[in-house]
């Protein structure tokens, strides 16, 4: 073989070497496939509670390397307590064909568990998922969807303790909730338990329009020593601002497992901290993205609670907040 034809040979030989590897090469260059997130609120879009509980959960995925617009696109939906809207936003998340989606509450995951047993679901705030059918145990939910427990079922008698320190001529208390969130009858329990030890009547009061809440807190300031707890429910936040202008109006002392009543004028909210455990769910939406199964993560329980006091708001009942209880507090509002 002359040495031209070798030359050629070559010249040959590595173009179609060069040519194999182009498909590699544009390959390597295409954009990440950007995945599909749904969200399935309770609250509705504009409510601040839900934009900082929101707020955590993209911080938190972007932590992880997820970005909107780059490499993750969020579709959000809200439930706002109501099944029939519940439903028809759960359709909606599917029907978009999101790769995993984000349940906030019982009904939330309620109604995609009824949609879905495919579509990945990692759900927070969720009182007893054992017991609702969501898991099959803590540690191996075994299905389609995991997450994040907001069961504390001593918490009630935690409440009663906290409103009789910073407001000690309290004697009856109203614990004011929905009785279509079954698990909240776990907290009035350990609340009954414990109303005895503090002196105080208790009244179990279950609401389910707003006529009922206005009703309860009327009474209930019609003599002094009232007080109010709030369990966290989307039903009575949907309708805090009232329940906060009635309690101020009669000057009822006030407190909530959600800190957003605090924030809004009530006196003291005790509670899991629910935006940590969006920042949290973040992490566990990032890991089933990334190939592991809901089936296989456990089902967390709460284990971060926030103290917030309204300094403002027991000035204006007229009450001293105990030096011990300033120090115990996660923030207070001046």
């Amino acid at each position: 073989m002359t040495t031209n034809a070798m030359r050629r040979r070559s010249f040959i030989t590595l173009l179609g070497v060069s040519a194999s590897a182009w498909p590699l090469a544009a390959g390597a260059q295409q954009p990440e496939r950007v995945r599909r997130i749904g969200v399935l609120t309770a609250l509705p879009e504009n409510d601040p509670e839900n934009q900082a509980r929101l707020a955590a959960f993209h911080q938190g995925l972007e932590r992880l390397g997820w970005t909107i617009g780059r490499n993750v696109r969020i579709d959000y939906r809200a439930t706002v307590e109501n099944p029939e809207r519940a439903r028809s936003g759960a359709a909606e998340l599917l029907a978009l064909q999101a790769d995993i989606i984000l349940a906030n509450g019982s009904l939330a995951a309620q109604v995609l568990q009824q949609a879905t047993r495919t579509v990945p679901v990692v759900f927070t705030s969720v009182s007893e998922p054992v017991a609702q059918g969501f898991a099959a145990s803590l540690a191996r939910p075994g299905g389609n969807m995991t997450g994040f427990s907001n069961l504390e079922p001593t918490i009630g008698a935690k409440w009663l303790e906290l409103l009789k320190d910073i407001a000690p001529r309290v004697a009856r208390v109203a614990l004011l909730f929905n009785p279509d969130n079954p698990p909240v009858t776990l907290f009035a329990r350990s609340a009954e338990a414990a109303a005895q030890k503090f002196a105080i009547e208790l009244a179990v009061s279950p609401v389910r329009e707003l006529a009922g809440i206005e009703g309860v807190i009327t009474r209930l300031g019609e003599a002094p020593g009232g007080g109010l707890i709030l369990p966290s429910d989307s039903f009575v936040l949907s309708h805090r601002q009232r329940i906060i202008e009635l309690a101020t109006r009669h000057q009822l002392p006030m407190i909530s497992s959600a800190r957003n009543f605090a924030d809004d004028g009530g006196l003291v909210s005790y509670g899991i901290d629910q935006i940590d455990q969006f920042r949290q769910a973040a992490a566990y939406v990032s890991r089933i993205l990334r190939g592991e199964m809901p089936a296989d993560l456990p089902v967390q329980q709460p284990v971060k609670f926030a103290l917030v006091i309204n300094m403002k708001t027991a000035k204006a009942l007229g009450l001293t907040v105990p030096l011990t209880l300033q120090v115990a507090a996660d923030e207070m509002i001046e």
